[in-house]
């Protein structure tokens, strides 16, 4: 039986393009539509950020963190807040610890959301996009009515915040979450959200069994977040290495379980994001009910007016992100800056997972592959 002979052809994904999210350049090798070989190019939105930190002092620091992952940048603010507050031997009040959850799982589901109709996007659905935003204006609203910010918020300070919640905060926040997950009725945004994509048999057949990334390969190329828990892997440091006061609270991790085709394949990674939405929901609202027992004060109380953490002193402190893991390694020299500062970023180590899953897929699938990622350019080019 004769074979079609074929010739690798080599094709130029980006960096500008609607389907990598950012500057990201894809360098495919291709056999007809199979794309054998993937070669991922980054430095587009080269930011300086870990040199730049180290030129400045530590306070000065967290509104560049706003800027590496800035879908997210209140748990960037967070993160690195948390770290060099270990290093320094800053404490936090309870009433800090209170808000800082709302707040970081508020910018979860926002970053969520945005992947929802982003992936809905990428697969032809047009309309997930319009009913993702919707929802995300409303927390946007929250955030701006707080700290007068919508993107980059420099809302989570070292040792505090930059502005308590204003009247009429709480009560609107029970609003929007009736409205996205708690009204009795099924007509709620996550139940509209899973008749319009989740069920949707295109999109499954687009997903399922696709991209498929096992738990063992997952771990070894440094995989986190919801691209790790899809492969059935229950990896949350929110969880496993609880931090600021997420153990008061009664919630599950979401895992990939195979629903609809293989585990830790495309639909289980956006079926992990839709459940964490529904538990992010529910963190919110048991912070909300326990605020009112925890004794209110300035939360600028505990911010430190010069941060100098002793001479050789280092920390490496991590915090589940909307993305994964996000790390920050900081060594002190005594000063007001730090000698050293170093990010891990989760969706840098999560792109690098991107050849051992889309190789030997069609150039459509890899499309959705890569969306299924939720990667941020800001934070793989730091």
């Amino acid at each position: 039986m004769s074979r079609i002979r074929t010739e690798e052809m080599i094709i130029n994904m980006g960096p500008h393009h609607p389907s990598t999210h950012g500057v990201l350049h894809l360098v495919l090798h291709t056999d007809g539509e199979v794309v054998t070989k993937i070669e991922p190019k980054i430095g587009y939105l080269h930011r300086t950020f870990e040199k730049h930190a180290e030129n400045l002092q530590y306070n000065q620091v967290v509104p560049y963190t706003d800027r590496t992952d800035y879908i997210a940048s209140m748990n960037n603010n967070w993160t690195y807040a948390m770290a060099v507050e270990k290093l320094a031997g800053v404490e936090v009040p309870e009433y800090v610890e209170y808000l800082r959850v709302i707040f970081g799982e508020l910018n979860r589901l926002a970053s969520h959301l945005l992947f929802f109709g982003a992936f809905g996007l990428d697969s032809g659905a047009f309309t997930p996009m319009l009913f993702g935003f919707r929802e995300r204006e409303k927390i946007l609203d929250l955030f701006e009515m707080t700290c007068g910010a919508r993107l980059l918020y420099n809302y989570i300070w070292i040792g505090g915040l930059s502005h308590d919640i204003p009247p009429g905060f709480i009560e609107k926040t029970y609003d929007f979450l009736n409205d996205f997950y708690l009204r009795k009725d099924g007509k709620d945004a996550l139940t509209e959200f899973r008749k319009l994509l989740t069920a949707n048999r295109i999109f499954i057949e687009r997903n399922a069994d696709v991209g498929i990334l096992t738990k063992e390969d997952a771990i070894n190329l440094g995989v986190t977040g919801p691209a790790l828990r899809a492969t059935g892997f229950p990896w949350d440091l929110r969880k496993t290495e609880p931090y600021s006061i997420y153990d008061r609270f009664d919630w599950e991790v979401a895992v990939g379980r195979g629903e609809y085709g293989s585990i830790g394949d495309n639909m289980d990674r956006y079926l992990v994001r839709m459940k964490e939405m529904e538990e992010s929901a529910k963190l919110i609202k048991q912070a909300l009910d326990q605020l009112p027992s925890v004794k209110k004060l300035d939360v600028r109380s505990a911010v430190p007016n010069r941060i100098r953490p002793p001479k050789g002193k280092e920390i490496y402190f991590r915090a589940e992100n909307p993305r994964g893991e996000l790390g920050f390694y900081i060594r002190s020299d005594g000063s007001p800056k730090p000698a050293r500062l170093k990010m891990r970023s989760p969706a840098f180590c999560n792109l690098s997972a991107l050849p051992a899953m889309a190789e030997g897929w069609m150039l459509a699938d890899l499309v959705m592959i890569l969306g299924s990622l939720d990667i941020v350019l800001g934070e793989i080019d730091r």
